[in-house]
Parts: C-alpha cells; sequence; structure tokens
C-alpha cells in the first residue's frame, strides 16, 4: 500500500470522526434529542428552558422557539451569568443545524448545566412544520 493511500485514509478517518464529535455523535457529555422528542418535553414538562445558540440575524430572519433565550454560541461564556437562574432546569439547546448547539451543550455540561441537545435544530424543526414565532 502506498504512503499516499494511507495518509488520505487517516486524513479521511479524522474528518469523520471529528464530524461526528462537533454533532455530538461520539463522546458527548450531554443528552440529544429529535425535534419530536424537544417537541414533546417542551409542552409536557414543567423544568424546561430554551436557548438558542444562533445569531441575532438568524433569530429575526427564521424564527424562533416560543420564549427561547438568544445567546449566540460565540458569547456563551460570556453571557453565562444571564443562564443562572435555569441552573437547575433542563436547557434545550439549538441552532440552525445541530452543530453549534452540540459545541454549546458541550460547553454547559461542562460548566454544570443539563443541557439536550436538539439534532438538525431550527432546520429539522421546520421540516417537521412545528411552531415557529416570527
Amino acid at each position: 500500500m502506498k504512503i499516499s493511500t494511507i495518509v488520505i485514509t487517516l486524513l479521511a478517518a479524522g474528518a469523520l470522526l471529528f464530524y461526528l464529535y462537533m454533532k455530538g455523535y461520539i463522546f458527548a457529555n450531554f443528552e440529544s434529542v429529535n425535534v419530536k422528542e424537544a417537541q414533546a418535553m417542551i409542552e409536557n414538562e414543567k423544568n424546561i428552558a430554551i436557548l438558542d445558540v444562533r445569531t441575532p440575524e438568524e433569530y429575526r430572519r427564521d424564527g424562533h422557539l416560543s420564549n427561547a433565550v438568544l445567546i449566540p454560541v460565540q458569547q456563551l461564556k460570556k453571557e453565562i451569568g444571564r443562564l443562572e437562574p435555569l441552573r437547575e432546569k433542563k436547557l434545550i439547546v439549538y441552532c440552525r443545524s445541530g452543530s453549534r448547539s452540540a459545541m454549546a451543550s458541550r460547553m454547559l455540561a461542562n460548566m454544570g448545566f443539563h443541557p439536550i441537545n436538539v439534532r438538525g435544530g431550527i432546520n429539522a424543526w421546520k421540516e417537521e412544520g412545528l411552531p415557529l414565532e416570527q
């Protein structure tokens, strides 16, 4: 086997592992649910809060879940004090596609919160025709 083939194979495997890690499929210290499970939790559980980690522009342009707190993932560490009253609640965390929310969920879990990542984000929410606010 050629060295170049081995290198390409290792790079591809590394890229795949990185993708799976970023989406929260491997080595996750948080729970992930699909959009229907998230909606059921929001409707049926009382100890729930919702965190949107997209940009303000995305929040306005694409709509958002009702009662969602907006803190872009890039500002999460700086703005963590805003979430302190929600520390004992389950935090439904979503973004556009599930990558930034997985990153935010990982950070929140490391800070002692109980995040629940929404796989597929607002894109999957819209595909299911679930309710949004504008």
